[in-house]
């Protein structure tokens, strides 16, 4: 097999199409026995089981499950066959070693025919399939589970297949991807997230295929395709270690259940089942088992967007602080060390000396403090039965059982935390909202001392943990995490993505949380045309962003009178978009209030999705949301409203201003009336 012309390749992918059909019938054939056999199993059970004994019945249920798995094997590979079948492979290499040569054809899944006895497509995440991101043509090599292999490449190309069609094909070039790269970044956007798998570059390779990482942290500038790289390494991990890990045993900490929504595709595209997910405020109310009502971090992120507090700003600030980390552990040691009152214990006649009791209790450091007490009872009750010499009356039990605990100064962990503060000597940064609520800013530091003091159930099934938007987490919640998650662990995020300012982490502050991290630091941005880019780069400057040199329209900023006259110019605009090539339109507010009354006002003339924190799904067409939301998200053209100098002046304005504009793939209109924000020039 040569292919050498366009011509040779159009054919020879009518061969693979052709084979993959016969594949497809022997696969729904298999599929079709495998049903009937089971029912005729299941039938012959429930017809016999009068005469089986209980051996025959467990047989009989071991046999019917096999069947079961079997089939659902035969049906997984159909459904695989199915997809192929519209698009087999993305690229191709030619490999020479010093035995052979081989054209290895690349695409999403392994196609493996049975009547050839040959590998016709080669999955992506295959240890020979690694050259294709990693060498150009010449000298190459791959890793496998015996050694290096290594050779060159003497051929390579890529290809862009459609429901069954041809549509390009690129070879030989300096870099194959380029070309493809440009192609598909200057598409449309919909409302999945698609997956990378014919674009990959070689820094996105490496990430992806890191199979040492114990912890990897992905600092990744916007649109730099860091979460469709952290979904692929999952990809890749499933692949790789498919008999130790399966999809259920990883989950996804996902900002929020649009942006879960928006990603959903991704694995599913590359053969994986469905990964759990949940969200940072689902595991705070699984942890402290609903007994506190708290705000959202979308709520203290509104706040902080609708008025101006200091003395809320600085309980933010001096909670998400390593100090204030530090302060807690250096607690947590002073009341183990001073909140004992250690005296005899007198029941009846016998007395317990106090220095018994002290020891025992820090016998059993090991235990969270608070759980310590029925152990020391126990001890203290066997103590004094040796001394008595008989069993204990159930009043004398009672007795100890009561007064081991009163030895503590306070048994509660709400009361504990609180007087955290007291000790610190700063009671005013401790303040409960309206109903009792907690303040965002406390959720994580009490779950901590309730770990703490009270002990955990630990996420032990989890065996790879992706957490999204990791600057927006602070050292507590690092710390929370660390605990309740041993396995492996893929953190990702940008630090010039904060939606919250006064309690963002960087990639070096989350290492020190977990020092045997690797960091790896992705610059070149993908998403949005150079000129966008650039025009972001004036409200947060990052040097280290390299552009994608993929050149669009210079981003408008337009002044208005009113808000009247501002929304009827935004009104335009969507007409406009409703005849043009684009897919996704994003309104992006700065306040749910804003959003609220942009869509009121719009939503006669033009049909729009309203996104709030209550939304789970995320749609094509116009979206009308606030930056905060629409963070991960990405829209053909963006709209920001109301960019006035009254409206966005605060440096959390200035952070959902910049998250705001790098979700613009194509088009960036920013309007306002009066001044104009002093973020952009």
């Amino acid at each position: 097999m040569i292919n050498t012309t366009e011509g040779e390749e159009r054919e020879y992918l009518e061969q693979i199409k052709e084979t993959l059909l016969l594949a497809i019938r022997r696969a729904d054939d298999n599929v079709k026995q495998q049903s009937e056999e089971l029912r005729q199993k299941k039938e012959y059970m429930y017809e016999h089981q009068s005469g089986m004994d209980e051996a025959d019945k467990v047989a009989a249920g071991q046999s019917v499950n096999r069947m079961a798995s079997t089939g659902e094997s035969s049906v997984a590979r159909k459904r695989k066959l199915m997809k192929l079948i519209s698009s087999p492979y993305f690229g191709r290499i030619d490999f020479t070693t010093s035995k052979e040569s081989t054209a290895i054809y690349i695409g999403i899944y392994t196609f493996f025919d049975d009547l050839q006895k040959v590998n016709l497509v080669y999955d992506w995440r295959a240890p020979i399939s690694s050259m294709f991101y990693d060498f150009e043509l010449g000298e190459a090599w791959y890793q496998t589970p015996s050694g290096k292999i290594q050779g060159e490449i003497a051929l390579k190309r890529q290809y862009k297949i459609r429901e069954g069609k041809m549509e390009f094909m690129i070879e030989n070039a300096v870099n194959i991807h380029d070309e493809v790269l440009q192609q598909e970044l200057s598409k449309s956007a919909d409302d999945k997230m698609k997956n990378i798998v014919a674009t990959i570059q070689r820094d996105q390779n490496a990430v992806i295929r890191n199979e040492s990482a114990s912890v990897m942290i992905i600092q990744g500038v916007a649109g730099s395709g860091k979460t469709s790289i952290a979904l692929h390494r999952i990809a890749f991990l499933l692949y790789r270690f498919r008999d130790e890990i399966r999809s259920k045993d990883i989950l996804i900490l996902s900002p929020n259940k649009v942006f879960s929504d928006y990603i959903s595709n991704v694995l599913p595209e590359l053969g994986e089942e469905y990964i759990p997910q949940t969200g940072i405020e689902e595991l705070a109310t699984d942890l402290l088992e609903s007994k506190y009502p708290f705000q959202t971090f979308f709520q203290q992120v509104a706040h902080l967007l609708e008025k101006s507090d200091a003395a809320y700003i600085e309980r933010i600030r001096f909670k998400a602080s390593f100090e204030f980390l530090g302060q807690l552990n250096r607690y947590l040691i002073h009341i183990e060390n001073n909140y004992f009152t250690f005296t005899e214990l007198r029941v009846g006649s016998t007395v317990i000396p106090f220095p018994f009791i002290q020891e025992r209790f820090r016998a059993y450091h090991r235990i969270p403090l608070l759980k310590r007490f029925p152990e020391v009872t126990k001890d203290v009750q066997n103590h004094m039965r040796n001394q008595v010499q008989r069993k204990l009356t159930g009043h004398e039990k009672s007795k100890i059982g009561e007064a081991i605990p009163r030895m503590f100064k306070m048994r509660n962990v709400f009361d504990l935390y609180q007087d955290f503060y007291v000790w610190l000597g700063k009671q005013e940064m401790f303040r409960l909202m309206e109903g009792g609520m907690l303040e965002y800013a406390d959720v994580f530091p009490l779950i901590y001392f309730t770990m703490r003091l009270e002990g955990f159930q630990s996420y032990d099934h989890v065996k790879h943990l992706l957490v999204d938007e990791m600057q927006d987490y602070t050292p507590v919640q690092y710390a929370v995490l660390s605990r309740l998650f041993t396995c492996k662990k893929t953190i990702l995020g940008d630090v010039g993505q904060t939606v919250n300012p006064y309690s963002a982490s960087s990639a070096e502050g989350i290492e020190e949380v977990f020092p045997q991290a690797e960091i790896v630091k992705l610059l070149r941005s993908y998403r949005s045309t150079y000129e966008i880019t650039k025009f972001a780069q004036q409200i947060s400057s990052n040097p280290d962003v390299i552009a994608m040199e993929r050149h669009g329209t210079i981003p408008q900023v337009k002044g208005f009178s009113n808000n009247k006259e501002e929304l009827e110019a935004i009104s335009e605009i969507l007409s406009t978009f409703k005849d043009s090539k684009y897919q996704s339109l994003g309104i992006l507010c700065k306040t749910d209030e804003q959003a609220q009354y942009v869509f009121e006002v719009l939503k006669e003339k033009h049909p729009a999705h309203l996104l709030t924190a209550d939304s789970t799904s995320f749609y094509e067409g116009v979206i009308i949301t606030t930056a905060h939301l629409a963070k991960g998200l990405e829209f053909d053209e963006v709209i920001i409203p109301f960019a006035s100098a009254r409206n966005y002046h605060t440096a959390v304005d200035k952070s959902m201003l910049y998250i705001a504009c790098t979700r613009a793939m194509h088009q960036l209109t920013l309007t306002f009336s009066g001044e104009c924000t002093k973020f952009i020039n």
